[in-house]
């Protein structure tokens, strides 16, 4: 590989880049007991915890089956709130209970994604953030999630926000990378081209497919917990692999800066 040229916008996924994500233990469990609470105040009382509990363990593991499978057509769409709750948890659910979630499904997949995972920041990201400001490199951030609306809260409560441009999340959007669309709708935000950025992922299906599909100046690789975990091999390869945003900031710095 060549060496890199600095681009003028350095894009990146959050789960895996921004932040390291662990699974929450107790979080089915926690989620069905409050919405269980949530039913029977609306006068739905047919459903056990242990019935909502199962059936949103089974909703999360097609979730995760169909967003592996929406790797593979070009230009993939975003599950909706609705979908989720009412074909992946509930589709068999007593009418009152499904009417129940589909009338509040945007707030019940913000609650799950707030118990679902634990998120701490990545060592090394505020020196990079520092970096970009020196080199006059902006910074957004491009991410599929259910609800976006949490990892803008993590943002703001860590004081994140201040320090990037933009954020794009899938479920804002309606398309889910590795659909180009949200690299390009960052791109146009950051009134530059994707040629001029790198984007930065941790998977291989979902990230690099992307940025190669949006045809970005770089495509960078970062190694997290499920990176090396495909769901199968994929036709893309990145342009480096860095180990966390410490790498990524070696990386940068090594570039040449471009005519400009």
């Amino acid at each position: 590989m060549g060496q890199l040229t600095r681009p003028t916008a350095l894009l990146l996924d959050f789960g895996g880049v921004v932040v390291a994500t662990t699974r929450r233990p107790t979080w089915a469990r926690d989620m069905a007991t409050e919405l269980h609470t949530a039913l029977c105040t609306a006068g739905s009382r047919e459903l056990t915890i242990e019935h909502i509990e199962a059936d949103l363990k089974a909703g999360v593991t097609a979730d995760a089956h169909w967003k592996n499978a929406m790797s593979r057509p070009a230009a993939p769409r975003e599950m909706t709130y609705l979908e989720f709750w009412t074909d992946f948890v509930a589709a068999d659910w007593p009418d009152a209970a499904l009417a129940f979630v589909a009338a509040n499904a945007q707030p019940l997949c913000h609650r799950l994604g707030e118990l679902k995972q634990e998120r701490v920041t990545r060592d090394g990201l505020a020196e990079l953030f520092d970096a970009c400001e020196l080199f006059g490199i902006r910074v957004g951030i491009v991410s599929n999630a259910l609800s976006g609306s949490v990892h803008r809260d993590y943002m703001a409560a860590n004081g994140l926000d201040k320090r990037v441009a933009v954020q794009i999340y899938s479920d804002e959007v309606a398309v889910r990378k590795p659909n180009p669309e949200m690299i390009r709708i960052a791109a146009r935000a950051l009134a530059t081209e994707p040629e001029a950025c790198w984007y930065v992922g941790d998977n291989y299906d979902r990230d690099v497919l992307c940025g190669r599909r949006a045809g970005v100046g770089a495509t960078v690789l970062m190694e997290a917990r499920g990176t090396y975990d495909r769901p199968y091999v994929i036709q893309a390869e990145p342009d480096a692999i860095v180990p966390d945003p410490h790498g990524l900031l070696e990386l940068l710095l090594g570039t040449r800066a471009t005519a400009a």
